[in-house]
């Protein structure tokens, strides 16, 4: 061996009998064990992984040269300082959310104080978007797995965000760890989607200016609203349209909208989105074989709006989804570590999870025209 392994590392004899190390070397922070493998790399992993886990590294297997190396790195427990990337997105994102959720409160001057209109607006979007996140985080931290915080995308989209993600830094020990992670986010994104849409269906409707109403420019924005949105509001007895069409629903139900709309990309069941890793935690590498009638199905729904409607804008956006869930699922799905079985009781909360996913769900959910 060229260097001496680490002391708070494992030494080569721990895993002798399925990785035979012949040299250590060093580099920087990284620890390298090359050497030959004796099992295939599912129970090579499964077998030292814990160890270099409880020594505070992740390991991995790699090939350098034609040679098999086991790469050992520090893992990351956590924020170091202050979060600036985070707080200068989130910031942002509040920024873009404000200005975009202008409009919807027809403010006439967005670059002044009457800006501030849009917070509740802001809030809603902000709060679903930062809900589904935290779930991700605080399940990551519960399983001991390094995960960052949420980092906000500010886009000048018609919602002012294109979402939020945090970013796992770490493998994932098993399937039950797979499940809980990909499952919290959609699920307490919910619980605050369905918050959001109850404040947002009691509050005042909002009326249309005259000066809009009379805009030669002036296009209308119709949301097409899920099955879950439309029964709360039934359940609520509160209206979704008005019989005076200078009166629109509070923007806030927006926020409820966004929430839902969110959450149905998310439940996708391919590649890294949460219906990904949900459905991999559930039929483990079989899930493989189920990926690729995703796409199929988006290209089948873009197909059916073409010929059978006149939503040609939603068209592109599932064609778009389409595209982007075949390069997910050749991408791959999270693997954990280890695989074993999954429990009767999380299996049929990741059923419940896909059911509400369906609830959010609608083939047109925007249709832009002229006034």
């Amino acid at each position: 061996m060229s260097s001496e392994t680490p002391a708070e590392l494992p030494s080569p004899e721990a895993f002798q009998s399925v990785f035979r190390v012949y040299e250590v070397q060093q580099d920087e922070d990284d620890t390298h064990y090359y050497g030959d493998p004796l099992v295939d790399q599912q129970q090579l992993l499964e077998t030292v992984w814990p160890e270099f886990r409880n020594a505070g590294y992740e390991v991995r297997l790699d090939r350098k040269l034609g040679e098999y190396v086991l790469i050992a790195q520090p893992r990351e427990t956590g924020e170091d300082g202050i979060p600036w990337m985070n707080i200068v997105l989130a910031v942002a994102t509040t920024l873009s959310t404000l200005f975009v959720g202008a409009q919807w409160y027809y403010v006439q001057n967005p670059l002044s104080l009457e800006l501030l209109k849009a917070l509740p607006f802001t809030l809603a979007v902000m709060g679903v978007l930062g809900t589904h996140e935290l779930g991700h985080y605080v399940l990551s931290r519960y399983h001991d797995v390094p995960a960052s915080l949420p980092y906000f995308i500010p886009f000048p989209t018609i919602i002012g965000t294109m979402g939020a993600v945090i970013r796992i830094r770490g493998r994932i020990p098993d399937r039950r760890a797979l499940f809980d992670i990909g499952v919290a986010g959609p699920l307490a994104g919910l619980v605050a989607t369905v918050v959001v849409t109850v404040i947002g269906l009691t509050l005042p409707p909002v009326a249309v200016p005259d000066w809009v109403m009379a805009a030669e420019s002036t296009v209308e924005i119709q949301f097409n609203y899920p099955l879950l949105l439309t029964g709360i509001a039934t359940l609520l007895g509160e209206p979704l349209s008005y019989g005076d069409p200078s009166l629109v629903v509070n923007p806030v139900v927006i926020g409820g909208w966004v929430g839902m709309f969110i959450t149905f990309l998310n439940l996708i069941p391919v590649g890294q989105l949460d219906g990904g890793h949900i459905l991999r935690a559930i039929a483990g590498p079989a899930q493989e074989r189920i990926a690729p009638l995703i796409p199929l199905s988006l290209f089948s729904l873009a197909a059916g709006l073409y010929l059978f409607t006149d939503a040609g804008q939603m068209v592109g956006v599932w064609i778009l989804w389409g595209v982007l869930t075949i390069l997910a699922t050749f991408m791959g799905s999270a693997a954990p570590i280890a695989e074993g079985t999954l429990d009767s009781r999380r299996r049929l909360l990741g059923i419940f999870t896909f059911v509400l996913g369906l609830l959010c769900f609608t083939p047109i959910p925007i249709e832009v025209a002229g006034l």
